[in-house]
């Protein structure tokens, strides 16, 4: 089977690790002929590359048209607008989140990324919600299906410990991950609870854009770290703490899971998939500066509920999947993608069609409410012009 993940170029990205993750361990243990395409001519992978790039063969879209595949894989919205430019006898699409949520309301991205959606592909996806809502948004149509397959975690990298020390002492050692200048990810929001602690604390930012990091309210700032120095210091963690608003799974507290760290977070999508309130880690709300403090302050004085959630967490850990579990699953759903039928593309026309509308119409709607606001700007520098103002403004125009 050969199968072409189209990936939007090589920067330091979640989901595109994820995906050479998956691509690599197709080829070494599933005979799988599993190559990158990039969407954009940029072949730059920064100093800090992903493990395992270089066994992979890197194509550009040019190069790819001139093959055969048997099934390509767009895996985030902008590469669907060329996936078709692959040849391959079924496509699919790699769902990591809905992405339409990356982008404010009125942005062109957002409406593009929503109706991507609608394609006639087959559809992969990493967590219940994102099928949940695929499903919901498709229907019951011809040939259509959403494949889960959960991100596995490479245990190996992130092992987990024999035995737990508990943290009896000393200041709690929170993590936040994530740059400040993304405001999805919350991360100037967890530096701020943490800071309002009135327990003693250690933070540490972990963060690949040093300038972003500049002036934050940590301890310590790393970064870029490579996932051995990511494992190494999640075990030296009491608590990661994460207060992202937009998450297609996030995988940095299972990460801290697997290494004895609990975690605080959001209920933030893909939470559910492994946080059990209050079992193995805790949930906060958003915008709850001193709630979330408050959290914090418990697990510092409070040791032995700390070690209870840590336990709980190397539990959740032990019975997720590993990395090489979820490509196998990845491999399955390939298979069955290329065994079955190609989706019915009426259906999904006729989703399409509705989207171009409501997105019209959306967007007629802004533009009346802009020139109603602009037509009561002018009427109101009318009045203002016949008055005292409006004559001062004319006598000191006219003395220039």
């Amino acid at each position: 089977m050969r199968v072409a993940f189209l990936v939007p170029a090589l920067d330091l990205f979640g989901g595109v690790g994820i995906v050479v993750g998956h691509a690599r361990r197709l080829r070494a243990r599933h005979g799988v002929d599993a190559v990158l395409v990039l969407a954009r001519a940029d072949r730059s992978a920064g100093e800090h590359a992903y493990a395992g790039l270089g066994e992979l063969p890197v194509l550009e879209l040019g190069e790819a048209a001139g093959q055969g595949f048997d099934v390509a894989v767009a895996t985030w919205w902008e590469t669907v607008l060329t996936l078709h430019e692959v040849p391959a006898d079924r496509y699919a699409y790699f769902v990591q989140s809905m992405e339409d949520r990356f982008y404010p309301p009125g942005a062109p991205e957002r409406a593009a990324a929503a109706m991507t959606h609608d394609l006639p592909v087959a559809m992969i996806t990493e967590a219940r919600w994102i099928a949940r809502q695929l499903e919901e948004l498709r229907g019951d149509r011809s040939g259509f299906r959403v494949h889960y397959v959960r991100n596995g975690i490479p245990k190996d990298v992130f092992s987990i410990p024999g035995t737990l020390a508990p943290s009896i002492d000393g200041p709690l050692r929170v993590l936040v991950e994530g740059s400040p200048a993304v405001a999805l990810k919350g991360v100037g929001e967890a530096l701020a609870a943490a800071a309002a602690m009135r327990e003693p604390r250690h933070v540490t930012l972990v963060c690949a854009d040093r300038a972003a990091a500049e002036g934050a309210r940590a301890d310590a700032v790393v970064g870029p770290l490579t996932a051995t120095e990511m494992a190494e210091l999640y075990g030296r963690t009491d608590v990661v703490l994460k207060l992202s608003r937009v998450e297609g799974m996030a995988g940095a507290p299972l990460e801290g899971f697997h290494r004895g760290a609990t975690c605080i977070t959001t209920p933030v999508t893909g939470h559910d998939e492994y946080i059990a309130d209050g079992r193995n880690a805790l949930l906060t709300s958003w915008d709850d500066e001193r709630g979330t403090a408050r959290l914090l302050d418990l697990l510092a004085r409070d040791r032995r509920l700390l070690h209870e959630l840590r336990l709980a967490a190397v539990r959740t850990a032990r019975s997720w999947p590993s990395a090489e579990q979820s490509t196998a699953m990845m491999a399955l759903a390939l298979g069955r993608i290329v065994a079955g039928p190609s989706p019915d593309p009426t259906g999904a026309a006729a989703s399409m069609t509705a989207d171009i509308r409501m997105t019209m119409q959306r967007q007629q709607a802004v533009e009346r409410d802009h020139e109603r606001l602009a037509a009561r700007m002018r009427r109101v520098e009318s009045v203002l012009s016949r008055g005292p103002l409006g004559v001062a403004r004319r006598m000191i125009a006219g003395r220039r």
